[in-house]
């Protein structure tokens, strides 16, 4: 019996073994070459502390095309690289996997080659009664064929939207999906209230931080040595360099604008290099996750220049509360989200207001404590309690599980 002077973590494994004894999650990325710092993969390594955890690489949404050129070939290489490392333990209970699978599955019996991978590699690990979370809709084909004790359905972005993808065939998976899960975790509240007339099982997660260690980088600011020759003021976007988030357009007008303020730009990008190139502007590549507050606190004020599509309608980027925490004046196009964050972040409509934005929060002086304040108290350890409860709410804490729901 669970007493009253029990650590919270003992309870919260305690809580955790009882209708399942492990997690398979079919992450939304891959482990080996995005940013650590997404919600699923967060979400499961503070999980992995008290409950095995599987994490099966992204089985990707869309299939390649010929237009895309070398990036089709980099991305090819790279997927057969993460499969060839075949199931790989990172850390203590976190294991990472890459099924060998065709890209946007369509069917039953991709599905079955897929949860036969997976369902070996889970084994190996002693889990036999999965709870099965799901951040990639195509995984739906998936879940049934490994008789999971419970199913979550993050649906953390309008994935329907995404660049490239067939809209209707995702918009079907993330139908079954939201039919299907025990629970659905939200963490826009746009696209929460979008989907509240059909979810009775939604609940709302936010993202979380790690305050202390992007605190510290901001008040302690390294002199990084790939930024030598980059003089000050400079304005940074840490992040994907994608079509469907970041809008080069503006980004291009506003750099024009503003000559004398330097541009750095880290992380993975898929935007051709051309579009973006300018005597101030500082392509860095990416960086490992361990790293990103470094970059962040080297800059006077971080970026947000996203477009106007339906995914950025219903995004809430994990990079805002990092930016926050470390302790820089921001610049963001308008977003729903931005309404729970009040004045604590510039907001222009169009790329001379997000120039003028941008001067002036260079050149103004900047109290972070009011943006630390407003992120304290949301670590990942809160938000993994959260989900707990939310299991807890529906009966997956029971000490049994009494069936499944019907797709």
């Amino acid at each position: 019996m669970t007493t009253m002077t029990e650590p919270a973590a003992t309870q919260t494994r305690r809580r955790i073994l009882r209708p399942f004894d492990g997690i398979v999650c079919f992450g939304g990325v891959d482990w080996w070459y995005h940013n650590r710092g997404h919600y699923d993969l967060q979400l499961m390594r503070e999980l992995s502390a008290h409950v095995p955890v599987l994490y099966v690489n992204s089985i990707g949404m869309r299939v390649p095309t010929p237009g895309e050129g070398r990036m089709v070939v980099r991305r090819v290489v790279r997927k057969l690289r993460s499969v060839f490392r075949g199931a790989t333990t990172v850390a203590p209970g976190f294991t990472v996997l890459s099924p060998l699978a065709p890209p946007a599955m369509r069917s039953g019996s991709a599905g079955r080659l897929v949860a036969a991978q997976v369902r070996r590699a889970a084994r190996r690990l002693g889990i036999t009664r999965p709870l099965v979370w799901v951040a990639c809709p195509p995984a739906r084909h998936v879940v049934d064929a490994l008789e999971p004790a419970g199913v979550v359905f993050q649906r953390t972005d309008r994935f329907e939207a995404f660049h490239g993808v067939d809209p209707v065939s995702i918009a079907s998976d993330v139908t079954w999906l939201r039919r299907r899960a025990d629970v659905v975790l939200y963490c826009s509240r746009e696209l929460m209230a979008d989907d509240a007339h059909a979810d009775q099982n939604g609940v709302f997660v936010d993202h979380g931080v790690d305050l202390r260690r992007f605190a510290a980088a901001g008040d302690r600011v390294e002199a990084l040595p790939e930024l030598a020759n980059v003089p000050h003021p400079r304005a940074g976007f840490i992040g994907g360099i994608d079509a469907h988030t970041f809008d080069p357009e503006l980004f291009a007008q506003v750099v024009g604008l503003l000559p004398d303020v330097q541009f750095v730009l880290v992380g993975g990008r898929s935007i051709p290099e051309e579009r973006l190139a300018a005597p101030n502007v500082h392509l860095m590549g990416r960086k490992p996750f361990d790293e990103v507050h470094r970059w962040m606190a080297a800059c006077d004020v971080l970026l947000m220049p996203w477009n106007r599509s339906e995914w950025i309608k219903a995004c809430n980027p994990v990079k805002l509360k990092e930016y926050l925490a470390v302790g820089r004046p921001i610049v963001s196009t308008p977003f729903p989200e931005l309404a729970a964050y009040g004045s604590l972040v510039r907001v222009a409509q169009d790329a001379t207001g997000f120039a003028r934005q941008v001067r002036d929060a260079c050149f103004e002086p900047h109290d972070p404590r009011p943006g630390r304040a407003f992120v304290a108290g949301h670590g990942w350890d809160v938000r993994a309690r959260q989900v707990v409860d939310a299991l807890d709410a529906c009966g997956l804490m029971a000490a049994s599980h009494g069936g499944r729901r019907n797709p």
